[in-house]
């Protein structure tokens, strides 16, 4: 095999590293890669954040799960090991069934350890919203309260139909309750988070570099 991908050293962390481990190297790896961060780059600086990041879901996804990582090492020493984008391509295109049935012991990327398909390259922005679930929600949540609006719009029409300004007001309350459940269970972290516009992905990811890292990167 002509390239094989250095994991560790994406995620800059030891071959012995524990699992928490490299979920905190990959916090900051995700961090400092996301290509939304690079809100005045060029297209060709945006493509090369993107594969990048890339990259690290994938270092992520093969050592978070302890038989991918099994599966990994057995091959990791006999290897010429490179860190780039390409040979983490090549990494999934040459071993298209290595993975087959990973994540069965529940120690996976989130969701994807049960459902994703063996041999294809996980989802960046779904590995990312996974891990970052606990901080990215109230972030999300507080910039795109979609069905709040649309719920207390409708609620007051509603409430105005059947008893005037009285019921508008409190049609509006009961609405905006209502989308405020829809917005919190109706809709993924990832599926919110990509809908964002860029600016808002800019400021998402400072305020989780402050959060994670203690200063923006």
């Amino acid at each position: 095999m002509s390239q094989f991908p250095d994991y560790y050293s994406v995620l800059k962390v030891p071959k012995n590293a524990s699992t928490d481990e490299i979920r905190q190297a990959y916090k900051k790896e995700s961090l400092r890669t996301h290509p939304d961060r690079l809100s005045n780059a060029t297209s060709a600086e945006k493509k090369r954040a993107t594969e990048q990041f890339q990259t690290v879901a994938d270092a992520y996804y093969v050592l978070s799960d302890a038989k991918r990582r099994k599966e990994y090492d057995m091959l990791y020493g006999s290897q010429s090991r490179r860190s780039d984008p390409n040979a983490s391509a090549s990494f999934f295109a040459q071993f298209a069934n290595l993975f087959t049935g990973a994540g069965a012991n529940g120690s996976g990327a989130g969701a994807q350890g049960d459902t994703h398909p063996p041999g294809q390259r996980p989802d960046p922005e779904g590995v990312f919203a996974d891990v970052f679930e606990e901080l990215l929600r109230p972030e999300v949540e507080r910039r795109v309260p979609w069905w709040s609006y649309v719920g207390a719009f409708c609620g007051a029409g509603m409430g105005f139909i059947i008893a005037n300004v009285p019921g508008l007001m409190l049609g509006a309350v009961a609405g905006n309750r209502l989308g405020a459940v829809r917005d919190a269970k109706g809709k993924s972290v990832a599926a919110v988070f990509t809908q964002l516009g860029g600016d808002q992905k800019a400021e998402i990811l400072r305020a989780l570099a402050m959060k994670v890292l203690g200063s923006a990167l």
